[in-house]
């Protein structure tokens, strides 16, 4: 079949063979993904040398890795190969590597230089990840000094594309025009107050009922996905309507299944999060359903903490999803807001680098040699208090030195991919013999919480989470169940849509005209399964991490331990007890559980987990810790001062020693030979304010 991209195949060719850099924009569907990298592979420019290209997602890398060695014939692993975070799939002979953007990162720290790589494309550009801008700022700063000769290419169907071709020297622009088929637009309007997931269930039974193909749904979380699929399934749909999720969070084989082709005579209705937004085509889709919002981390500075907001789309995400539905027929996209408000969306999305947690990008850019985002091109630079406050936090956690280059225990933090916090954690288990409990606590806090089941919040204590991973880890792979951990109901696989400190529970009480020609017999997993399926990748996660780690696969360790390995990742959010179950961080800010519940009465906790709204941060994961394992561990940290003052309900002078960690106070006891003078002092403060 010839897409449009091909028209624009040869002049993309001779515009990299003169340039060093170019930008390609090309509409949705149009076939940049899979048609580029393999028509550029063998132009003599290239020399033989490889293309590595970047995709925002996982799902993507792999999905176009296997597209593009199916039209050669291959398998995956031979000229088409990809690599992503714990799975790869490339050869000897592998010309075109299809990459996540953090594998970049890593290809640019360990080889500076690129050597064998002769071009870099960076797809989907338009999406702005913060791995995406370092990337091509290394990439940028890597031609300018060490390879002349680096090809680069960045593609979207959505972008801006002059500020790029500027920042890149000029690079010329290219487009593709037309879509290979017309996609109608319509407008649902939906009332202010009314579920997301009631509106798209009405639209779905619409859809079902005056449309053919397949339907694809865009969802902003994991929640969203379950809350619709459970409505759905409760309205007994036809025999030939399946419902299939598709999220980040899913095990492979199920994200598999959401985007395979379905036998004929059954239709799929597909629900997704932005995963499904580029570089992924969803066979048979010929309806989109969009809800028009998305999931973004917001990162705090004030705090130092990040959360999940709920926001609308951009005009650049809403076209890219309304696209999927054109990519091979004629279709049609439903959009669930009003045309009013459709012309008042924000051109393009923020930045990631403008609104993250900038700590792993400090400390990478340390790793390059960069201690100022300045020395780099960027086309937003990053902000200088978000940058500030992680090389703080770099700092604290050791990995820059006084003079504020990169210590021998940050490189080797940077070696490993994940966020600082989670390296150093287990950098500094290990001559405990606590390598493998942190190992741990890093594949679970690097998912979403699997025991957020989006109905109301679980205990709070992460150590419940190291029994559940533990049990699945000796579990087969194929076990449908699992018995929930103790003290638990019912749970569910990550919800990034959970909305901190309120239950998200959705009374079902929309009344529809449901055809009686359609049933579903897409039951719902049970839930205890797919917390079986998370429990198993994370445990999977955990012992990739252990081998990365080069600690023993069998070392695990005692999980009362958990907070004083918290304690390491989290510094700032060392917690101590204060009156009716609130606590006080180390940072000192306010912190408090969204109920009571065992770890409301721990005198010191460390919070993994917490948000950054309201006059006191949600505490969502905790574990216990013992203050005198603080004041071992953190002895650097820890600061002891007398405190000599009047006591107005006591009406006398009080002398007391504290030990302080920040804003925590660890010790508190009398002052045995306090000085007279500051007694004295305190005294006469005292008279002065009550009178003899």
């Amino acid at each position: 079949m010839k897409l449009p991209i091909e028209s624009v195949l040869p002049d993309l060719a001779e515009a990299l063979r003169l340039h060093a850099s170019a930008v390609l924009v090309a509409e949705p569907g149009a076939g940049k993904t899979t048609r580029v990298p393999l028509f550029l592979m063998d132009k003599p420019w290239l020399e033989g040398r490889r293309i590595v290209m970047l995709e925002p997602r996982r799902l993507a890398a792999r999905a176009a890795a296997s597209y593009m060695a199916a039209s050669l014939g291959e398998q995956v692993g031979e000229t088409v190969g990809y690599r992503v975070r714990a799975d790869s799939r490339v050869g000897p002979a592998t010309r075109i590597e299809v990459v996540t953007e953090g594998v970049l990162t890593r290809l640019l720290q360990a080889d500076p230089a690129l050597e064998g790589i002769g071009l870099v494309i960076f797809d989907e550009f338009h999406e702005r990840s913060l791995h995406a801008d370092l990337g091509l700022a290394l990439c940028l700063q890597s031609r300018d000094i060490l390879r002349d000769d680096l090809k680069m290419l960045v593609m979207s169907a959505t972008l801006d594309a002059e500020p790029v071709a500027m920042l890149m020297g000029g690079a010329p622009i290219l487009r593709s025009e037309g879509r290979g088929y017309p996609v109608a637009t319509r407008h649902v309007n939906r009332r202010a107050d009314e579920p997301v997931e009631s509106a798209v269930t009405r639209t779905v039974l619409d859809a079902l009922a005056n449309d053919e193909g397949d339907i694809l749904v865009f969802l902003p979380g994991a929640g969203e996905i379950r809350r619709t699929e459970a409505r759905l399934a409760a309205l007994d749909l036809g025999k030939h309507v399946r419902i299939f999720p598709l999220h980040g969070s899913l095990p492979r084989e199920a994200q598999d299944r959401a985007i395979a082709p379905g036998p004929p005579g059954l239709r799929k209705v597909v629900l997704a999060t932005s995963v499904a937004e580029t570089s992924l085509t969803v066979e048979g889709v010929r309806i989109v359903i969009d809800s028009g919002l998305m999931r973004v981390p917001r990162y705090s500075p004030r705090t130092g903490m990040t959360r999940l907001e709920t926001v609308p789309v951009s005009r650049a995400s809403a076209d890219q999803r309304r696209g999927r539905a054109g990519r091979l027929a004629p279709g049609v996209c439903y959009r669930l807001w009003s045309e009013q408000d459709d012309r008042k969306l924000a051109p393009f999305s923020t930045p990631e680098i403008l609104e993250a947690d900038l700590t792993s990008l400090a400390l990478e850019l340390a790793a390059w040699g960069v201690s100022d985002p300045a020395e780099l091109k960027w086309l937003n630079p990053p902000p200088a208090a978000a940058f500030r406050q992680a090389r703080e936090l770099l700092g604290r956690l050791g990995a820059l030195g006084a003079d504020g280059t990169l210590t021998p225990h940050g490189k080797r933090m940077a070696e490993f991919g994940l966020h600082p916090r989670l390296s150093h954690m287990i950098l500094r288990a290990i001559p405990h013999g606590l390598g493998g409990l942190a190992c741990e606590l890093a594949a679970i806090l690097s998912e979403r919480d699997f025991l957020r089941n989006g109905m109301s919040p679980p205990d709070a204590d992460i150590r419940q989470r190291v029994e559940a991973i533990r049990n699945a880890g000796g579990m087969k792979a194929e076990a449908p169940e699992m018995t929930a951990p103790r003290g638990y109901g019912a749970g569910s696989s990550a919800d990034p849509g959970f909305d901190a400190g309120r239950s998200n529970a959705r009374k079902f009480d929309a009344d529809f005209d449901s055809p009686s020609q359609f049933v579903t017999n897409s039951a719902s997993p049970s839930r205890f399964a797919a917390d079986a399926a998370a429990c198993r990748r994370i445990a999977r996660e955990a012992e990739r991490l252990k081998r990365e780690f080069r600690i023993p696969p069998d070392q695990q360790g005692d999980v009362d331990a958990c907070g004083l390995l918290l304690a390491f990742a989290y510094p700032d959010r060392i917690a101590e007890r204060r009156p009716a179950g609130r606590f006080l961080l180390s940072s000192g800010r306010g912190a408090a559980f969204v109920r009571a519940q065992p770890l409301s009465a721990a005198p010191y906790l460390v919070a993994a987990e917490l948000d950054d709204q309201g006059v006191e941060s949600t505490i969502f994961m905790a574990a216990p810790v013992d203050a005198a394992d603080l004041e071992r561990h953190f002895a650097d940290n820890i600061e002891t001062e007398t405190l000599v003052a009047w006591n107005r309900e006591a009406q006398a002078v009080q002398a007391r020693k504290r030990v302080r960690l920040g804003a925590v106070t660890l010790r508190e006891a009398p002052l045995a030979d306090p000085d007279p003078q500051r007694m004295l002092a305190a005294l006469i403060d005292g008279i002065a304010r009550e009178g003899l």
